[in-house]
C-alpha cells in the first residue's frame, strides 16, 4: 500500500494518532493499521485493554511499532502530551485520527445529567484537542485528519443528547477543513450508522435489538482509503451505513 506522503514498505512507514484505541473501531483501526506497516500511537481510558493491544502488537511483530498511552481524550495536557512524544519517538505525524466518543442512556428527558458533561466533552471537545495538538505536525507532512462522526450527526432523533454531540463533530469537520486546506492538510469526516462494538453493550436491549450493522472491520476498510488518497486529493465526507438501516 502507498500514500501521498511516503511507502509503506520504506524506513519512513507512515504515522497515525488515533484516540480511543483501545476497543472497537479505534482497536481494529490500530490492528489494521499495524499489519500495513503503520507505526501507531493509540490513546485510551483502560490500562488492560492498551496492555492486550501492545501485547498483540508484539506476538505479530509490531510491537516496536506501537504507542499506548493511557488518557482522557477530552484533557488538553494529557493529549498534546502524547502528541509531543509520538513525534519525538516516531519523528513525524502523517494522520491524526479523533475516534474517542460514547453516549449515555436517556434522552434530554430522561437521561441522567451527571453523565452528560463527561460525552459532551469527550464527543466534541476531544476532537478539536486532537486537531489544535496535531496540526503543526500535519503541516510538516501534508497529512490528513480524519474526524469518527456519526449517521446521529445529520439525523436527529427525539431528545439524544449524543446526536447534538455528533451535530456537533459534522460541523467541525467542515470548520477544520476550510481552515486547514491552505495548510496542504486534509480533513475527512467519517459518519457511520450502526457498527458492532462494545458501544452497543449499555445500550437498552443490545446490538441485537438495535438492528441491520456492519462490523468494525468493514468501516476500518473505509478509515484505510480515506487515509490512501493521494496527495491534493481531499475527501471530506463518507456517511456509512448497513443495508436495512432506514435513519
Amino acid at each position: 500500500m502507498s500514500n501521498g506522503n511516503t511507502s509503506i514498505e520504506s524506513t519512513e512507514a507512515p504515522v497515525t494518532f488515533i484516540t480511543g484505541g483501545s476497543s472497537g473501531i479505534g482497536a481494529e483501526t490500530v490492528r489494521r493499521l499495524l499489519a500495513l506497516g503503520h507505526r501507531v500511537a493509540a490513546t485510551g481510558r483502560s490500562t488492560k485493554k492498551l496492555a492486550v493491544l501492545a501485547e498483540a502488537a508484539a506476538q505479530a511483530g509490531a510491537g516496536d511499532r506501537l504507542l499506548t498511552f493511557e488518557g482522557d481524550a477530552a484533557d488538553w495536557g494529557q493529549v498534546s502530551s502524547a502528541i509531543e512524544e509520538t513525534v519525538r519517538v516516531f519523528g513525524r505525524l502523517d494522520y491524526a485520527i479523533a475516534n474517542a466518543g460514547y453516549a449515555t442512556n436517556g434522552t434530554v428527558e430522561t437521561g441522567d445529567p451527571e453523565e452528560w458533561r463527561g460525552m459532551v466533552l469527550t464527543n466534541v471537545l476531544g476532537p478539536a484537542l486532537l486537531v489544535r495538538a496535531a496540526l503543526p505536525a500535519l503541516k510538516a507532512s501534508q497529512g490528513r485528519i480524519v474526524l469518527i462522526g456519526s449517521v446521529a450527526g445529520f439525523k436527529n432523533t427525539p431528545g439524544n443528547l449524543y446526536s447534538m454531540t455528533k451535530f456537533a463533530v459534522t460541523g467541525l469537520a467542515e470548520n477544520v477543513r476550510m481552515l486547514t486546506t491552505g495548510y496542504g492538510v486534509g480533513t475527512t469526516l467519517i459518519a457511520p450508522g450502526r457498527v458492532l462494538t462494545p458501544f452497543w453493550d449499555d445500550r437498552p436491549g443490545g446490538a441485537d435489538a438495535a438492528g441491520a450493522m456492519i462490523s468494525a472491520e468493514h468501516l476500518v476498510d473505509t478509515v484505510v482509503w480515506a487515509i490512501s488518497q493521494p496527495r491534493g486529493v481531499d475527501v471530506n465526507t463518507l456517511v456509512v451505513r448497513p443495508i436495512g438501516q432506514p435513519n
